[in-house]
């Protein structure tokens, strides 16, 4: 069995992983090599160990007591990207959506360009099939990487997984997680494609509230509407928690502006919110951000 060549550390500070710069410690974090490593890393990890695979943090909030497991960070191990002789993209699960994104437009295809707005790795994308602007992940993946806690790849179809709106999960196994994926774009113009991403970075920079630290769309859309509208309808735009508040800029996102929320402030925010809506509208808006850990 190889040794893992990874950093293990203890008692890692995660307000400093995720992009609401808030919440507790993960008991341990392990920063793998490359996908060798992880897997080397999963075969020696024990069977029953929680654990937690992290990319840039943008869709995840960890509890003020801290996640008692060990929490993989993938943004810099697994960054391999690239053209298959078939013509389709490998993409490891750490590769940033929007660089996946630029790729795909210089190689001259099409329809990429939304991954551009998903502030995420790829990983992230491809577990809960996110999108934006009409597009969707696994609109485009042909078939997946997966690694089970044996440090076993196994490579998965389509067929394989239940896919829906925000979410994804596979239909026979719950001990692996996504490595990478093979997906197609059509062909395309690239000076066009890098114009459409223009657009939409500049699109999403005017609606939504950028250079506060948040976690992109709290809440999911109900079928047939915006959670946004919802939120706005319901009186709480600009609403407070402590530290946290419901952005000005954007109702469906919670803002920590001087980065003093704590994690339960801003959940907290989350329930308050989904209480009013559901009071004021009978609709209950379903959490598109992972909460995880141990309340204090």
């Amino acid at each position: 069995m190889a040794e893992p060549r990874g950093d293990l550390r203890s008692n890692e500070p995660m307000a400093g992983h995720v992009s609401w710069r808030a919440g507790g410690v993960a008991a341990r974090a392990y920063f793998p090599a490359d996908l060798d490593d992880l897997a080397a890393f999963f075969a020696r990890m024990r069977h029953d160990e929680p654990m937690l695979t992290v990319g840039l943090g943008s869709n995840l909030l960890v509890r003020d007591g801290g996640y008692d497991g060990t929490v993989i960070f993938t943004q810099q191990a697994l960054a391999v990207l690239r053209v298959e002789d078939d013509g389709s993209f490998y993409c490891e699960a750490g590769v940033p959506s929007p660089k996946l994104a630029r790729f795909a437009a210089n190689e001259g295809r099409a329809d990429a360009e939304f991954l551009a707005g998903i502030p995420g790795t790829f990983g992230g994308a491809l577990a809960m099939n996110a999108g934006c602007h009409g597009g969707e992940t696994w609109n485009h993946v042909e078939k997946v990487l997966m690694l089970n806690r044996r440090g076993e790849r196994i490579v998965r179809t389509r067929e394989d997984f239940e896919i829906a709106y925000r979410h994804v999960g596979l239909k026979a196994a719950t001990d692996e997680v996504f490595a990478a994926a093979w997906l197609r774009f059509p062909s395309g113009d690239a000076e066009a494609a890098r114009m459409r991403m223009r657009e939409l970075l500049d699109k999403r920079s005017a609606t939504q509230p950028l250079q506060l630290p948040n976690a992109g769309s709290v809440f999911r859309n109900p079928p047939g509407d915006h959670a946004a509208r919802l939120i706005e309808a319901a009186g709480l735009k600009g609403s407070t928690e402590g530290g946290a508040q419901v952005s000005e800029k954007h109702a469906n996102f919670i803002v920590n502006p001087n980065g003093k929320a704590s994690a339960a402030e801003i959940e907290t925010l989350i329930g308050r919110v989904q209480a009013e809506v559901f009071e004021k509208f009978a609709i209950q808006l379903r959490c598109e951000v992972r909460i995880v850990g141990v309340r204090l």
